[in-house]
């Protein structure tokens, strides 16, 4: 631990002078940064030093020590005041006490005295910064999450299932601000390039966007699926398009500076300026990144930019000739969702240029469809039987105008399909974690990447299938597991609280105390005694 900085304020010169030079301060841990011989000499002083410890005596001419307390007291609440008197009258104590001073000393003063007062004191404030430590380390592993949790409000309000009195209602009980003149919505996608072997690296960049708009209040992030996530961009109606592209330029940084590959693409909706409109908003976001489809050498997208893409017509001649690739139906049945359909079925029709008019064009495109969706579900594990078996009938004599149709109703089948079998892969893969962490829980080096490693899946995948299956963040499912085996420790066992702490899971025996009190309402030893039980 630093140093703590020390300052007295005396007007005794023979005392200041004593005190300042019979303690060797850097031997118990002290910085001795000035004196002063009354309190208003002391007070610039105290400003700028900003000591840890003040010892002031209660009378000096000018300003006194107890008025000297209450300007400390209250601008630099961090400080600890130690009183000296040669008075043993009740009304000074009384006084001092009142101003939470932390030691009163009688004068005359013994080197003794001093050094058991300095220590005590300092005693006092590695406990109090210890704590504050604690709640830190604490709050930083649940804070990060905390947004991940307010998934369900988010859903319904993105969704537009919520009435605007109910948006602010249900915002203040989760703490949320939602005020401002204008909103606006970024989505994204990220996962890693290498989707059948276990890396950290989509998990990492997610973490660090979470912690990067978690310190700024004019975005929320929260998750919209298993493999994707909005910010909600709020602020004033001036200030809202560079909100939205320092929002996006973050995204773009932290994704290609990724240390392996990652597939990233994100979508920027049209602004709103009224909460009514935040669906709309949200709706327009992720229509533009069904584009990413068509375009998957493009990672940025927003109505204005697929506008002007649409009128350069080379870029538009170089879409019509590999709008007929195999792979970008087949990508869209592996990654794309229900909601992109239409939107991709209308692009990919319209990108054609008027070839959906020859019959025979039409009819090669819905065999195409057809055969590449059974491709791609092959690659994803899925029967090809029971495709066929949802598909509509293939009719040859099909006109033009229903194209569009076939071509949704057999992309709608196959993301059907492979949600099913999704369900059941991620069932299975919650299910696998869930036991690597019921025998590992007390390993105080487990983490959400050391369980997705075991797993061989990515750790931003396995973050997704907990929010989603179990309903709470793998940290709240870690301290849930390690406080039901301290519980039970405890009542069963006459082991020592540190001991405890080690079994499951916890270094440090003090923050193992402390996380058992904020999570179960009461300390171990009351637990342990039946004084309290656990929330």
């Amino acid at each position: 631990m630093d140093l703590l900085k020390v300052f007295i304020a005396e007007d005794e010169s023979i005392v200041r002078e004593g005190l300042r030079d019979m303690i060797p301060w850097e031997k118990y841990g002290f910085e001795f940064v000035g004196d002063a011989p009354d309190g208003e000499m002391a007070l610039p002083m105290l400003r700028k030093a900003k000591p840890d410890i003040l010892i002031t005596d209660i009378r000096m001419p000018f300003m006194d020590g107890l008025s000297l307390s209450r300007i400390v007291s209250r601008e630099l609440p961090e400080t600890k005041i130690i009183i000296t008197s040669g008075y043993s009258d009740f009304e000074y104590a009384r006084q001092a006490i009142a101003l939470n001073v932390d030691q009163y000393l009688l004068k005359p003063l013994t080197r003794a005295d001093m050094i058991k007062a300095l220590e005590s004191t300092r005693q006092k404030i590695e406990g109090e910064r210890e704590q504050k430590d604690y709640l830190r380390k604490y709050e930083q592993e649940f804070k990060k999450f905390e947004r991940f949790s307010r998934r369900a409000f988010f859903e319904r309000l993105v969704e537009g299932s919520l009435s605007v009195q109910e948006i602010y209602e249900q915002a203040d009980k989760l703490h949320l601000d939602l005020s401002a003149d204008g909103y606006n919505f970024v989505v994204f996608t990220v996962q890693d390039a290498q989707r059948t072997a276990y890396t950290a690296s989509a998990a990492d960049v997610v973490e660090e966007l979470l912690n990067y708009f978690l310190r700024y209040p004019d975005y929320i992030l929260f998750r919209c699926s298993l493999l994707s996530y909005a910010v909600l961009i709020k602020g004033d109606a001036g200030q809202l398009s560079q909100l939205t592209d320092r929002g996006v330029e973050i995204i773009r940084q932290r994704c290609e500076n990724a240390e392996t590959p990652l597939d990233w693409y994100a979508a920027v909706g049209v602004p709103t300026y009224r909460l009514s409109g935040l669906a709309r908003c949200y709706a327009d976001a992720n229509h533009v990144l069904a584009y990413r489809h068509l375009y998957p050498s493009q990672h940025i997208f927003s109505a204005d930019m697929l506008r002007t893409e649409r009128e350069t017509a080379a870029h538009m001649d170089a879409m019509q000739s590999g709008m007929v690739d195999p792979m970008v139906l087949r990508s869209f049945v592996q990654t794309g969702t229900p909601e992109e359909t239409e939107a991709f079925v209308e692009e990919y029709i319209d990108s054609l240029g008027g070839a959906e008019n020859s019959m025979m064009f039409c009819h090669y495109l819905m065999v195409s469809a057809r055969l590449n969706a059974e491709f791609a579900l092959k690659e994803t594990g899925c029967g090809v039987e029971e495709f066929q078996s949802r598909l509509p009938k293939l009719d040859m004599n099909m006109q033009a105008n229903g194209l569009r149709s076939y071509l949704t109703a057999v992309l709608h089948a196959a993301l059907e399909l492979r949600e099913t079998e999704s369900q059941k892969r991620s069932n299975d893969i919650t299910g696998e974690a869930l036991r690597y962490i019921d025998r590992n829980f007390s390993d105080p080096n487990i983490s959400l990447n050391s369980v997705a490693e075991a797993s061989n899946i990515s750790a931003n995948y396995l973050s997704a299938l907990f929010s989603q299956k179990v309903g709470l963040s793998f940290v709240e499912y870690l301290t849930k597991k390690r406080m039901a085996r301290a519980r039970q420790l405890l009542r069963q066992t006459s082991k020592r609280s540190g001991e405890i702490a080690y079994e499951v899971g916890y270094k440090d025996p003090r923050y193992f105390s402390f996380v058992f009190k904020k999570t179960q309402g009461c300390t171990p030893s009351s637990y342990r005694t039946g004084e309290m039980e656990a929330e």
